[in-house]
């Protein structure tokens, strides 16, 4: 269904003077998800410190010209624009949204909770495709911009809709509830996730059940809801425990008895008056949980329990984010075969983008399943996207994709195309030379089973991996600029290889994401940024005269602490025959680390006041105690030491210089310090001493490893080097595959470091051995080889582990070895 740019405006009530017949089918809410610029309208949504009106100029270059916006803009250069000028952005991109909803009768099953909601998603989807044409949520996409944007999707074709609405504050749901508007509706739970956005739990649950007032039944657990919700009538209930409403003694869907075995649980139902064993190809109480949701909908739809029983058991587990990963001749390859619709491959495909910077990007694509569109219309928007998304070669898989990209052939095409009717035709065809130094999508209907391709790209290596979560880094680094003046410039800290997370991936997230400069603290770090295609300021805070020649051909900053340092690099611009080259000068005001002492500020003055090779770009000195309550009178007089010799230092250069001294502690402590810029370090990973005020950080790095094997120990056996490990009782000991050599400290081992698994804490046995190290698992029932460990991350924050440690969460981020692969996640 396409519409015409006068429906638009008529839906918003906007006057329309031109393009009254332009086709619009594509609403873009971020400036990289364009997929064809002459039928999109961009909405320029206003963000805490940016407003998606600074993207106009570069949009209408590439040829949008329709636009929305809330806010007063300038369109004199705009003479072949549309502009619509509403009250509120995002009430306009739902507005239309809801109208174009308002077309369809199909049924749809609203989802929301406090978890779970994605999961439930896409189990169901793999339940009901066989049976529908399914329109549903791109992975996450359940906000107050992700959810129009999900309903925009709906097709004629299309027969039943799944979407997953998601609220963090009261007063949110209304506005999606009037988008979905669903038949059937799925609470998962209620529990703590967005506490600080309700009054209380009740509050929560009015909130959220809004989303169900179109709805004739909810589906829900009785055992995961509050009573309150247990009475209404139209909730149909799955559980273990009698309900509370009169008359009605148990759910609809009675859990009898729940048998776990190695790799799948058997669960004993009654729905209504007929029990049925159901086998569940999970083990994990969530999954558990999250499967009978599931059942109680299809057996709500209809369905005879044995096609239940036969559906369930081909659940396949979700893989929520997208992950990139080292794999062969040099190469990434991202596994997005999580979804698989226009959407989502327009988000991997922006992922992969800004991951490969220049490096040549490679599509390996199956056929998009159940899209409700025309087989011609489809594949030439795939085509386009890649084309915009600069992919240099295409492996089609499949006989729809492949029948339009063989159509193709004789028509000028900017990426190179092979077509194979089935995943082991292309398997059979590949060769490892086919990849050297490239990016790769790998993205596929979960029926080509693409998992295969996925094992034979990635370099099969350590299993110990650090996952690096970029969604989580953007999120932390969004909390510390809510807490900024509007004028304040961020620097990031990405030294010592991103804190261990990866320079240069970090970078390219960070550069994105448009803070104002970088760190490094060596010019060979800044040096693989630039290889890396970051083309930011980046400051060098350790320069020596061996690096200026790196320094000046990569147009990095050093940072000057002393007069010999300054004096040898003004000499070297001078050879070089360069002027106002820029420079950062670093004073010592109570660190004593490096810098400038306040008795050479003068001196510094005149020294600068009287040469013109160096530009000061920037004024900065290090706080040695801002995350302590305690020394904040000696944190002051560092803030009064740098306050008099900026001031000193500007008046004799005769311009005005960036001046920063703010870290992440004093970003939250101090904010009064804030200067021009404040330097951002390891609270951009989640870490961060500073408790006041309370900031909600997102772990990034979590650091897993696997069981290696699991013997039974004798009490009065020993474990580890020098029979340091004393066992006091027979137990059940499991070795894992990390040791000091991947960064796990020696000073965790013999209890004192504890490990996540099986859902509990394991304390370390014995020393810990340079690439393994023993746990003591007898309390946690059924751990086995190949298990899953977490050493930090979600579970076990990388500040308790420094603690147990003696040390800080910087030492054990950077010293995570090299060998530990490391995974980017987008969730």
């Amino acid at each position: 269904m396409r519409y015409k740019l006068s429906d638009i405006a008529q839906i918003l009530a906007q006057p329309i003077a031109r393009d009254a017949n332009r086709v619009i089918q594509y609403l873009v809410t971020d400036s990289r998800n364009l997929v064809e610029p002459k039928q999109s309208i961009f909405f320029a949504i206003k963000g805490p410190r940016r407003s998606g009106s600074a993207y106009i100029k570069d949009l209408y270059q590439k040829g949008v010209r329709v636009f929305v916006l809330d806010e007063p803009f300038d369109t004199t250069d705009y003479s072949e624009a549309v502009f619509f000028t509403v009250t509120h952005t995002v009430a306009a991109l739902q507005t239309i949204a809801a109208h174009h909803r308002a077309q369809f009768s199909i049924p749809i099953i609203g989802i929301t909770g406090s978890n779970g909601k994605t999961i439930v998603k896409e189990w169901l989807y793999q339940l009901l495709q066989p049976d529908y044409r399914i329109v549903r949520s791109p992975r996450s996409y359940n906000s107050q911009i992700g959810v129009p944007l999900s309903i925009w999707q709906m097709a004629e074709d299309h027969q039943l809709g799944i979407f997953e609405v998601g609220i963090s504050a009261q007063g949110e749901m209304q506005a999606l509830a009037n988008l979905v508007k669903p038949t059937m509706g799925v609470l998962t739970n209620i529990g703590d996730a967005h506490d600080e956005g309700f009054k209380n739990v009740q509050d929560k649950i009015n909130e959220k059940t809004k989303l169900f007032a179109a709805a004739t039944e909810v589906i829900a657990a009785t055992d995961f809801i509050p009573e309150a919700l247990q009475t209404n009538p139209i909730v149909v209930s799955w559980g273990s425990k009698p309900l509370l409403t009169p008359g009605h003694p148990m759910p609809t869907l009675q859990l009898l008895q729940q048998q776990k075995q190695a790799h799948h649980t058997v669960l004993l139902l009654q729905y209504h008056a007929e029990p049925f064993s159901l086998k569940v190809p999970f083990t994990d109480a969530i999954s558990i949980q999250n499967v009978i949701t599931c059942v109680l909908v299809m057996l709500q739809m209809q369905y005879d329990i044995a096609i239940v029983q036969t559906r369930v058991m081909e659940l396949q587990a979700v893989e929520m984010r997208m992950q990139l990963r080292k794999a062969i001749n040099q190469c990434y390859v991202l596994n997005d075969s999580y979804s698989n619709d226009k959407l989502s491959l327009s988000l991997a495909l922006q992922f992969i983008q800004e991951q490969a910077n220049q490096q040549p990007i490679i599509a390996i694509l199956s056929d998009i399943v159940a899209s409700g569109q025309p087989a011609q219309s489809l594949y030439q928007e795939v085509a386009q996207l890649l084309a915009n998304n600069q992919v240099k070669q295409l492996y089609a898989v499949g006989p729809d994709i492949s029948q339009y990209f063989l159509n193709e052939l004789n028509q000028p095409m900017q990426f190179a195309v092979l077509c194979f009717a089935n995943t082991e035709q292309l398997l059979q065809h590949l060769q490892e030379t086919m990849f050297q130094q490239s990016y790769i999508l790998l993205k596929g209907a979960r029926k080509y089973g693409f998992e295969q391709v996925a094992h034979w790209l990635e370099q099969q290596v350590h299993q110990t991996i650090m996952e690096i979560n970029l969604t989580a880094m953007v999120h932390n680094l969004k909390l510390y600029q809510s807490l900024l003046k509007p004028d304040t410039k961020l620097m990031a800290m990405v030294k010592a290889f991103g804190y261990g997370s990866g320079a240069g991936e970090v970078a390219r997230r960070l550069q994105q994401q448009q803070v104002d400069y970088l760190t490094v603290a060596y010019a060979d770090e800044g040096v693989t940024l630039r290889k890396a295609g970051i083309y930011l300021p980046i400051m060098v805070m350790s320069a020596d005269a061996y690096s200026f020649d790196a320094m000046v051909n990569d147009q990095l900053e050093p940072e000057l602490f002393s007069f010999p340092i300054l004096h040898a690099f003004h000499d070297y611009i001078a050879k070089q025959g360069l002027t106002d080259y820029p420079i950062h000068i670093k004073l010592n005001t109570g660190m004593n680390r490096l810098g400038f002492d306040s008795k050479d500020v003068p001196d510094l003055c005149k020294w600068l006041s009287q040469q013109n090779r160096l530009r000061v770009k920037s004024v900065l000195s290090h706080l040695a105690a801002s995350e302590d309550p305690t020394e904040d009178a000696f944190t002051q007089e560092q803030v009064n030491l740098f306050d008099d010799a900026c001031q000193q230092i500007e008046i004799a250069i005769g311009y005005g210089c960036i001046k920063h001294i703010a870290n992440t502690a004093a970003i939250r402590r101090h904010p009064e310090w804030q200067f021009d810029m404040v330097r951002l370090g390891i609270g951009l990973y989640g870490a961060d001493a500073t408790t006041n005020p309370p900031l909600p950080l997102q772990p990034v790095a979590t650091l897993k490893t696997t069981v290696a094997q699991v013997r039974m120990v004798k009490a009065g056996e020993t474990v580890s080097y020098n029979r340091s490990g004393k066992i006091t009782r027979d137990s059940v000991i499991a070795t894992i595959r990390i040791g000091y050599a991947d960064g796990f400290s020696r000073r965790l081992g013999n209890g004192i470091g504890k490990l996540w698994i099986g859902g509990q804490l394991a304390p370390t046995v014995g020393k810990i051995c340079m690439d393994m190290c023993m746990i003591d698992v007898t309390d946690i029932p059924n751990v086995k080889e190949g298990d899953q460990v977490e050493i930090f991350g979600k579970h076990i924050p990388i500040q308790s582990v420094a603690n147990a440690a003696d040390t800080n969460a910087y030492e054990i981020m950077t010293g995570i070895s090299l060998r530990v692969k490391r995974v980017y996640i987008e969730e």
